[in-house]
């Protein structure tokens, strides 16, 4: 890749790269994505992508990366209140279903069992060290810190686009959302926390 700093107008290119990249990711999978859509949307052509990625999996990566990125960093973890996590995490699935196709991608085309990404320990230590902590306080319930934290996720996943039920969509109407935020947040309380 390029490891010359980028100009303003390389930036800018990079950057719509990746903006158009998303979608395209999001909606069709690594497999079925189009490099030629792509630079046609982006306003490129395939050699600078190549230049800043490397390869259709390269750019790949970079976006699926800075998703969980995002949702590590957008969505903290407060193991104090495991339910209003639940909640804001189904507001982001909300805010950002893209985000959650690429993982369900990156689950069917690269890593169909075990965790989704190699560096899970590095992602999730320190929401398996809140849990834990938590636990140790007596405000959640016994168990594997991961196995409480892998349940509390797919119960805010329960309406995002990985549903094999329905999806739920911003466009709802807020009172619908805000009995399922209410329904989420009381689920995941009396399935992990003990007060």
């Amino acid at each position: 890749m390029d490891a010359q700093p980028l100009t303003p107008r390389g930036a800018a290119t990079r950057g719509r790269i990746l903006d158009v990249a998303t979608q395209e990711f999001a909606e069709h999978g690594i497999a079925g994505a189009r490099i030629e859509r792509i630079v046609a949307a982006a306003r490129t052509n395939k050699a600078q992508l190549y230049a800043y990625f490397g390869s259709k999996e390269g750019l790949f990566d970079a976006i699926f990366f800075a998703s969980l990125e995002r949702i590590v960093n957008v969505v903290p973890i407060d193991a104090t209140d495991l339910s209003d996590w639940a909640v804001r995490l189904y507001d982001e699935y909300l805010r950002r279903p893209d985000l959650i196709r690429l993982a369900t991608w990156a689950r069917l085309e690269r890593r169909p069992t075990g965790h989704l990404v190699a560096e899970a320990d590095h992602l999730n230590d320190h929401k398996l060290h809140a849990i834990a902590d938590a636990q140790a306080a007596g405000l959640v319930i016994p168990g594997d810190p991961f196995d409480v934290m892998a349940l509390v996720i797919a119960m805010s996943m329960t309406w995002s686009p990985v549903s094999n039920v329905y999806t739920a969509t911003a466009d709802e109407p807020q009172d619908l959302h805000d009995r399922r935020r209410t329904f989420l947040r009381e689920t995941v309380r009396r399935a992990v926390m003990t007060t």
